[in-house]
């Protein structure tokens, strides 16, 4: 249902393709640069850190997002002719209860498991805190994030979702599509150079962790929360100088980064139990029919 509700617009191949092929093609860009000229992104991060401040290039990043954001809503409204609406949810309403409890259960996780971690390991930590940076950061954060984290979903979840699934009439084609994108997106990443390529089992995971909440719930509302949580309160509580968001953290994670289970548990252990909690929250059902089904 949620993704056949791209067939209330005008459809038609091209439309599709510039917002992706404009957003995935600077990445792209940016990569082969990277691997052609030899770039250490963690030390060209670092030097750009020291030149202009973690604030600055953060917000540059944010923005980035931001101009694509509005660009794909005004595409989608305009050439598309596609309510925002129907892009978000099959629901009536944007569901704001949903994204508020997703929003609240990972972010408890996430400073539950990060205080854990520093009361057990104090030496993977390094306190960072500062009462003015952290301010600052602070009111950045909670005004860019949500944007950059909203235009991804929007982007992979919900208007390639729709995309993809119409054009192929598929659910499993569009979630599987969708979720490997998603994960070669992040290629460029400085974790992908200081971990290694196992790291890309996490990112495509949590896509495919993300697309399935979504077709299971028939709405975006799930992977927005979840998306804005993660981003947000991860700059917020702990940040390392090798990740590709750098800022006034809490924390500083001063550990050596590991391939092992710290990338596998996740996607082996933490996403299946988020979806064992929505599924029973929300009452989900005919799982066969919405991930692998056809769409009507």
């Amino acid at each position: 249902m949620y993704i056949a509700q791209g067939k209330q617009g005008k459809l038609g191949l091209w439309k599709y393709l510039p917002i992706p092929l404009v957003f995935i093609g600077l990445l792209g860009i940016q990569y082969l640069f990277v691997k052609v000229m030899d770039i250490d992104m963690a030390a060209l991060m670092e030097k750009e850190i020291l030149s202009r401040g973690k604030n600055s290039v953060f917000v540059e990043g944010m923005l980035f997002m931001a101009v694509f954001l509005a660009a794909l809503i005004f595409w989608v409204k305009f050439v598309h002719k596609q309510s925002i609406l129907s892009l978000t949810t099959s629901r009536k309403k944007t569901d704001w209860g949903r994204i508020l409890f997703v929003f609240g259960l990972m972010s408890s996780f996430i400073i539950i498991s990060t205080l854990a971690v520093y009361f057990l390991y104090p030496d993977t930590y390094q306190i960072n805190f500062e009462p003015k940076p952290f301010l600052i950061l602070a009111i950045i954060a909670v005004l860019l994030v949500p944007i950059q984290t909203s235009f991804e979903e929007y982007l992979f979840r919900g208007y390639l979702m729709q995309g993809v699934g119409i054009a192929t009439n598929s659910k499993l084609a569009a979630l599987i599509f969708t979720s490997v994108l998603f994960g070669v997106m992040h290629i460029a990443n400085p974790e992908v150079d200081k971990i290694g390529p196992i790291i890309m089992v996490y990112y495509i995971g949590t896509g495919l962790f993300l697309g399935i909440i979504t077709l299971m719930d028939e709405g975006l509302e799930l992977a927005l929360g979840f998306h804005a949580a993660n981003n947000l309160v991860t700059v917020l509580l702990v940040t390392a100088d090798w990740t590709a968001l750098q800022t006034d953290s809490i924390f500083i994670d001063v550990s050596d980064p590991s391939s092992g289970y710290e990338i596998l548990f996740p996607v082996l252990v933490i996403f299946p139990i988020f979806l064992f909690i929505l599924s029973k929250k929300y009452q989900w059902s005919d799982w066969k029919g919405k991930l692998l089904g056809v769409v009507n």
